[in-house]
């Protein structure tokens, strides 16, 4: 059978065993190449080899510097490696333990060796390293021998050996990039350094080198940085020269004629680069700043329509690893444009649109298919999908109109492949932050990335338009929404754990600060909530009768009314404190038949609302330098910042409480119990007659006329606060006819 061991290597084994000495032993080493170069040997023949040889015997050969008079001084190294080399080959010998277990002596010969100075050892040495990588090469192609290797740092270990332009360094680079390639970030937690001076020695090459070998390089850049983790590069690479050199050779590239095969490997690196650097990195030419960034995205959108357009789904996935990296560039610069930074000329603007809006045309003529095929889907395909939905959020984001019955139809399908990563997502980041045992687990590909998350701004802007609205609650999108805002608020409204009672007598060091990564990704979680607001708020302003009548909506009150409370209004909270606060009072005011005077929940609510409203302005008495002088109205400091996002909530509160209190006149005395209404009087009277803006003006009026019409004790007390100087100096009209009957 072909898998027995053949007679020839069985008379081969039979000497070796048979041997009484080393000498005698390896004598029969010769027999052995012999055998294996003149008979197609089977694994399991060379398994045979191997275990008669014993591997601790092949050691002692490798480590021996003694040599018998008249041999060459490399001659047992060099039989030793040809017998590895050639039964190296097979599974079976490249993943035993005995040969796992000694990695270090292949890269030892290939680290060390090389230093002598003549010719004929520098040629030994050379064929010694080749035979080294020759064996390291076989073993990495095993999962056992990726594991191994990296295991003895054998990353750190190739980057000195390429640092050092020892022989055959392309060897050690490709060895190096599929190590990391299987393990990721991990491969440099130990290597920041070496990662650095690497990337300094490619990238200088890269810049230079303008053979075929610049084209190959982006192939190697590419998963070297991809799989370095972000924060390393951004914190150490501030005094390196390669993120420079690197946009320099990308620039040569692509601002070349090239082929395909050229032009690909630049594409994914630049968009590797993008990834980590953001769109900043790409407008270092002073030059021409803006060239390279807006070229990118031309170059991006052409490959995207040259693949998507008239083309079946499954010649799309062809390219999907090129595709992913143009879906990238064009997410990530679409979002740098609507960051407002950079300064286009209305040509720049018009070119740009017009190649953003071809992109995602055909984009959405794919979607369109995909959501009318009855072939299932598979897991790799939703994932390719995802990519086309994440820059295609990013356009919708940017471009509020852009191409809107297009959209609303792939819309449920685009929902459906959104909702299921937010699903697989939330499933995968829970698993991770619960404490369990250490568990190998398995997670659904789609968790990788939360495309509903990168929809919900986009979602503010469907909602408002009527038809895009009527297919979100067709297909019932707002129980995800709902599902999505409790999963964002117990990331963002984040509690240190308990001390258990045990600990809590003993003295302890100062409180550990939050982790860098827990901090984004609450300051992230806290963007995602005001997006779900903002699209519920919509809903709730032009959905009157469909949020009156959802029990859904009575469920999203509940959670406001319970969780608002809890929330510190401070200045990283303040914008997610005033959504959930107006869109509390949306909802209260559609619910107000649901509303019992005994629940607690309702009274730490209207509190908090109260607070919010209540802390937005102030009076400036430093603003007139006479002593007596009034004051103007300003928004407070705390406020300041965020007013932009702040302003049109406060107005929108005020007049929506003032619309509760006549439907509700009860919670009125919570208003009054707080002290608000004297407090606004007190604010009034001090401010220069007049000045009061006139949106301000009226909002604080009919608050304060709607709090007379639920309870007419609060006349007398306004009265005492000399409510009648501030109805006279701000013309409140109304509010003095409640008081004083003019």
């Amino acid at each position: 059978m072909s898998d027995e061991v053949l007679d020839s290597v069985k008379k081969c084994v039979g000497v070796i065993k048979g041997a009484k000495t080393d000498t005698e032993k390896f004598a029969a080493l010769f027999m052995v190449t012999k055998t294996v170069k003149a008979e197609k040997c089977n694994p399991r023949s060379k398994l045979a080899l191997f275990e008669a040889i014993e591997f601790k015997f092949i050691k002692r050969l490798l480590l021996s510097d003694e040599v018998p008079a008249g041999c060459p001084p490399f001659v047992y190294k060099s039989v030793a490696m040809s017998i590895l080399t050639a039964l190296c080959s097979v599974q079976e010998v490249a993943t035993h333990q005995e040969i796992l277990q000694n990695v270090d002596v292949f890269l030892d010969i290939v680290l060390s060796e090389g230093d002598e100075d003549e010719d004929e050892a520098d040629e030994d040495n050379l064929m010694l390293v080749n035979e080294a990588y020759k064996c390291l090469n076989f073993i990495a192609t095993f999962e056992q021998g990726l594991k191994a290797l990296f295991d003895v740092d054998t990353v750190g270990k190739m980057c000195k050996v390429y640092s050092q332009k020892s022989f055959q360094t392309d060897e050690a680079l490709s060895l190096l990039v599929t190590i990391v390639e299987k393990f990721g970030p991990p491969s440099w937690e130990n290597n920041v350094q070496n990662f650095n001076t690497l990337m300094n020695i490619l990238a200088v090459d890269f810049e230079t080198d303008h053979s075929d070998r610049k084209f190959k390089l982006c192939s190697i850049l590419s998963p070297l940085l991809g799989n370095c983790p972000v924060e390393i590069v951004q914190n150490t690479c501030d005094n390196e020269i390669w993120p420079t050199k690197l946009f320099l050779g990308l620039r040569d590239i692509l601002t070349s004629k090239l082929v395909k095969a050229q032009r690909d490997p630049a594409i994914k690196l630049a968009s590797q680069m993008l990834t980590t650097f953001g769109a900043e990195w790409s407008l270092q030419d002073e030059a021409k700043p803006k060239a390279f960034f807006l070229m990118l995205i031309h170059l991006a959108s052409i490959e995207i329509r040259m693949h998507l357009e008239d083309k079946k789904f499954e010649q799309v996935l062809v390219a999907e690893n090129l595709l992913g990296s143009c879906f990238t560039i064009l997410e990530i610069s679409i979002a740098f444009i609507s960051a407002d930074t950079l300064d286009l000329e209305e040509k720049e603007k018009q070119q740009t649109y017009t190649a953003l809006k071809g992109a995602f045309s055909a984009v959405l003529n794919v979607l369109k298919t995909l959501s009318v095929s009855k072939k299932p889907l598979e897991t790799k395909d939703k994932c390719f999908i995802c990519l086309m939905l994440m820059s295609l959020s990013a356009w919708l984001t940017l471009d509020t109109s852009a191409m809107k019955p297009a959209v609303n139809n792939i819309l449920p399908f685009a929902l459906q492949i959104a909702n299921e990563s937010f699903f697989a997502y939330r499933t995968r980041y829970i698993s991770e932050n619960v404490k369990s045992e250490d568990k190998p687990v398995t997670y659904d590909p789609l968790s990788s990335v939360d495309v509903l998350r990168a929809f919900l701004p986009a979602l503010c802007h469907i909602t408002v338009d009527d038809k895009g609205r009527a297919v979100l609650l067709k297909i019932k999108q707002e129980e995800v929404l709902q599902e999505c805002l409790e999963f964002h608020w117990s990331i963002a409204h984040y509690k240190k754990p308990l001390i258990p009672k045990s600990e809590r007598s003993k003295p302890r060091g100062p409180e550990p600060e939050i982790p860098a990564e827990r901090l984004k990704k609450m300051a992230d979680s806290r963007g995602a909530i005001i997006s779900i607001c903002n699209t519920f708020m919509n809903i709730c302003v032009l959905e009157v009768d469909h949020v009156k009548k959802s029990p859904l909506f009575f469920t999203l009150m509940k959670f406001v009314f319970d969780n608002l409370p809890e929330l510190k209004n401070n200045h990283e909270n303040l914008v997610v404190y005033g959504n959930m606060a107006v869109l509390g009072l949306l909802l209260l005011k559609m619910k107000t038949a649901y509303i019992k005077k005994n629940d607690f929940s309702i009274c730490r609510y209207i509190q908090a609302t109260i607070r919010f409203l209540w802390d937005a302005y102030t009076v400036d008495e430093n603003s007139n330098s006479s002593r007596f002088a009034l004051g103007q109205l300003v928004v407070t400091m705390t406020y300041k910042e965020s007013w932009i996002e702040l302003q049109e909530l406060w107005f929108l509160g005020m007049q929506n409480l003032s619309g509760i209190l006549t439907l509700v006149p009860w919670i009125s005395e919570f208003a009054i119990e707080s002290g608000w209404a004297e407090g606004i009087i007190d604010m009034l009277v001090k401010i220069k007659p007049g000045s009061l803006p006139t949106n301000v003006k009226y909002a604080y009026e009919d608050l304060l006329c709607r709090l007379i019409d639920a309870n007419s004790d609060l006349i007398a007390t306004l009265k005492k606060k000399d409510a009648i100087t501030a109805c006279r100096g701000h013309k409140f009209m109304e509010l003095g006819k409640k008081l004083f009957g003019e």
